[in-house]
């Protein structure tokens, strides 16, 4: 009886020592945090989605707080945020543009037929690991929704032809779906962009092979390459890409485009969104 007391006590006495010695050191070692790091964060929206280059808002606020990083970081908030984080800076907001997530593919499922019954993990990336994909487009979208799951702004759903749906007044370009999309579908891209887009990804350079394999496929003609009349486009990859800085948004590419797979962006991309089903449905 005496060794448990005696050794309750010791443990009583040991751990108040510790309590003492920790507390000492955190108060020796402490580091006094910036008092406006804590307002920049306060006029952030939380979302902590990264967009921004930083860690979550907390390491935004400590960068911008530092001088380490623009007010107009924040895609989430937009113009309002970067105007009172500046304000708390003491600087310019400078320009914000607004950039949203668009899909390049149209492999619905009218358009890419499947390998087969795949009866695997339902998300895109499992199937992706476990079998290279469910469509013989090996490039094209698995539809199993994985990026609507991740949205945290329900900016996504998916559409009855199997493919996602971006509604573009609630998409703030926090690019978490673009690093969740495992065949790499879903770019940013400002929302004030003109121009031509390609919304085709599949880089398989066999005409024959990608007519088999989506019927809204890329067929590597190159007829938008030789038809652009200030010559903005080229291919990289078996893919056409536009520079935008000479495209005068014509649309001569998107009217010759036999396999159309080219759009305005203001008129042909930025449309109102096709009927669409919630995420579960997605599978």
């Amino acid at each position: 009886m005496n060794i448990i007391l005696v050794t309750a006590i010791f443990a009583a006495v040991l751990a108040f020592a510790l309590g003492l010695a920790l507390g000492f050191f955190r108060e020796f070692f402490k580091v006094e945090e910036d008092p406006l790091k804590g307002l920049v964060r306060e006029v952030l929206p939380g979302a902590n989605c990264g967009a921004c280059g930083f860690p979550g808002c907390d390491g935004y606020a400590d960068a911008a707080a530092s001088g380490r990083a623009e007010p107009n970081r924040c895609t989430v908030g937009g113009k309002a945020v970067a105007e009172k984080v500046a304000a708390l800076l003491g600087v310019s907001a400078g320009a914000v543009s607004p950039v949203v997530s668009v899909l390049a593919c149209r492999g619905s499922r009218e358009h890419a037929p499947q390998k087969g019954d795949y009866r695997g993990m339902a998300t895109c990336r499992g199937a992706k690991l476990s079998t290279g994909g469910t469509k013989r487009c090996v490039w094209g979208c698995l539809g199993f929704g994985d990026c609507l799951r991740v949205c945290r702004f329900g900016a996504l759903s998916m559409g009855e032809d199997g493919l996602p749906r971006v509604d573009y007044g609630k998409c703030t370009g926090c690019k978490v779906c673009v690093a969740e999309c495992p065949q790499g579908l879903l770019r940013v891209i400002p929302k004030d962009q003109q121009g031509a887009l390609v919304l085709c990804s599949n880089r398989n350079p066999l005409r024959a092979m990608v007519k088999k394999n989506c019927k809204a496929g890329c067929i590597k003609c190159e007829v938008c390459v030789k038809n652009c009349p200030e010559q903005c486009i080229t291919m990289d990859r078996g893919v056409p890409v536009v520079d935008y800085a000479k495209c005068s948004s014509c649309g001569t590419c998107v009217s010759k485009c036999p396999a159309k797979v080219l759009a305005l962006i203001q008129t042909g991309v930025f449309a109102p969104a096709a009927e669409a089903v919630p995420a579960e449905r997605a599978v």
